[in-house]
């Protein structure tokens, strides 16, 4: 059952700027469906879930709002997901946010009236100035943030102590000049996803929570939704690679990212390389000229193409969110999830200090996984 945009009850806007957060909308009103607003049921991840007993879910009109990158493979996996969030019942509004100078203006202008009456706010990105601005703007009582990987468990343990909003690979550089432009609109999204007595914080993740924030209710993704709407799939005998976006983040360098690629594939006899949305075309090129693996660019999030099949009985992954997400989307079909820690001297000179520790936290706190040492480069 979903939350059907039609239905009278609480106006709430979504907003996301990527397929995964699309995608974790979904889950989030198929959760509250399940559950009904009334009773969240905050299971932080680690505790024993209450079983659903029912449908109670009150009428809600839910609008999702993209707010549309310019990178084309990520405009396409958000095509195909809002085409399925129709199929939901759900309202999309489509925005060019970023379709020249005057876009950020038409595209909050638009959207201001929207915004003081929504009841509810979901985000898929805390981090971003789009959706931080916008948060200067909504009277809602209700903030929802929803999971975007990494970056959300990087999220809610900088609101637990009381730090400045910044992603986990940029935390320990100096804050460039539109840093410090846009630091009071960042310091008034960041009161704002601060419960108070007239306003409720909830967190949506499959992601481990180790700090959780005072009076924020925290609720378990299981990918319930992805699980009823695809698969299972058909195993492979082989292993599939999913793909990593460290390389263009700046913070692994990227011989040394091929180096493993290579290595890794070789001893576990990987074919299919299902790349990142945001990798490089030029080095995944070089990946298939020098690996022979097979590219694939996938036109959904890997959750749903992995459900959909087919897929390896072993993925190879290096510290990402589907470390995380493919053992819950998968979860009862036999795929082994197995994770290649990050060697320290792949990091590049410019990577964040902190980076080592937090990939190898990643790691560490996933569950349902086969953790692989680091492998050495080919001799």
């Amino acid at each position: 059952m979903s939350l059907r945009a039609g239905n009278a009850g609480p106006p709430t806007l979504a907003f996301v700027e990527s397929p995964v957060q699309l995608l974790n909308v979904l889950e989030w009103a198929h959760v509250h469906a399940l559950r009904g607003a009334a009773d969240p049921v905050p299971a932080v991840p680690g505790q024993v879930r209450r079983p659903v007993t029912g449908i109670s879910a009150p009428g809600m009109e839910l609008t999702i709002v993209v707010l549309s990158p310019t990178d084309p493979m990520t405009r396409g996996q958000l095509r195909r997901m809002a085409d399925l969030a129709r199929d939901e019942g759900y309202r999309v509004r489509w925005e060019e946010a970023r379709g020249g100078t005057a876009a950020p203006f038409q595209t909050i202008g638009g959207l201001a009236g929207s915004l003081r009456r929504a009841d509810r706010i979901v985000m898929g990105d805390p981090f971003s100035r789009y959706v931080q601005l916008l948060l200067t703007i909504t009277r809602a009582r209700d903030l929802v943030v929803v999971d975007d990987g990494t970056a959300t468990m990087e999220f809610v343990a900088q609101l637990a102590r009381g730090e400045r909003l910044v992603r986990w690979h940029r935390k320990g550089g100096r804050p460039g000049a539109r840093d410090l432009l846009f630091a009071p609109v960042s310091s008034s999204a960041r009161r704002r996803l601060t419960p108070s007595g007239g306003r409720r914080v909830e967190v949506f993740s499959s992601m481990p929570v180790t700090e959780t924030p005072a009076g924020v209710t925290v609720t378990a993704s299981d990918f319930g939704w992805t699980r009823a709407r695809f698969g299972p799939p058909r195993i492979t005998k082989g292993a599939d690679m999913v793909g990593t976006s460290l390389v263009e983040t700046g913070v692994v360098d990227g011989d040394r990212y091929l180096e493993a690629v290579q290595t890794l594939a070789k001893a576990h006899g990987a074919t299919r390389y299902f790349a990142h949305r945001r990798e490089s075309t030029e080095k995944l090129h070089r990946l298939a000229a020098e690996t022979g693996l097979e590219i694939v660019r996938p036109d959904l999030p890997l959750e749903l193409i992995a459900r959909r099949g087919p897929i390896g009985r072993t993925i190879l992954s290096f510290p990402s969110t589907v470390v995380h997400t493919l053992p819950l989307a998968l979860a009862g079909t036999g795929v082994r999830v197995a994770v290649c820690d990050i060697d320290p001297a792949w990091l590049t000179e410019n990577a964040s200090p902190r980076a080592q520790g937090f990939l190898s936290g990643v790691t560490g706190s996933a569950k349902d996984v086969h953790r692989l040492a680091a492998v050495a480069g080919p001799a």
